[in-house]
């Protein structure tokens, strides 16, 4: 701590090493960090010599080959046509495709299958038990606690789909006893537009 601090005559200037004799450029001119009056550079704004050709999206001018989904662009079909009926996970069934994340596939022709991967368990929650300990100390009704009981549905259901020798697989997540039945009513609809 007794060395003396080499930058406490404020000898050390940050940037490029500058010619001895000549001053800091001015700020706007070529120098470091500033762009060329006549050269843009990446990063600065560019001033605009007209109105813009789209309008901006969200903040942001959109891109030169905006598509579907760019605000101000009304009338823009997405690719594949038709319109979605329904959604399994993540298949889309439109009126006449199927899209999925490995590709679309064709409506017309496709296989469905559904399989129930799920289970439901019915136990006597903890606090039946607690209130079943402690009332039976002092009267024999504590043991009307225990018929207190708790289902819980764990587990997945498997969607397939096959049409024109493409085979996708998807996962839904049972949350109740019931979702197999409205995943299975949902398979069904998309069957019966299969024809």
């Amino acid at each position: 701590m007794s060395d003396p601090n080499p930058y406490a005559d404020d000898s050390y200037k940050w940037g490029p090493p500058q010619k001895p004799g000549l001053p800091p450029p001015a700020p706007g001119g070529q120098g470091y960090g500033y762009p060329a009056a006549g050269n843009p550079v990446y990063g600065y704004p560019q001033p605009l010599s007209g109105p813009p050709a789209q309008p901006p999206g969200y903040g942001y001018p959109a891109p030169p080959n905006a598509g579907y989904g760019y605000p101000g662009q009304p009338g823009l079909v997405p690719a594949g046509g038709g319109t979605p009926m329904l959604s399994i996970g993540d298949i889309t069934v439109m009126s006449d495709s199927i899209v999925t994340p490995s590709g679309t596939m064709p409506l017309k022709g496709a296989v469905w299958t559904a399989t129930d991967m799920s289970r439901t368990e019915e136990k006597i929650p903890p606090v039946a038990i607690v209130l079943a300990i402690i009332f039976a100390l002092f009267c024999l009704i504590g043991l009307l606690f225990l018929l207190m009981k708790q289902k819980r549905t764990t587990g997945f259901i498997q969607v397939t789909v096959t049409s024109a020798g493409r085979h996708h697989s998807t996962m839904v997540p049972a949350m109740r006893a019931e979702t197999f039945a409205m995943v299975m009513s949902q398979v069904n609809a998309a069957r019966s537009m299969n024809i």
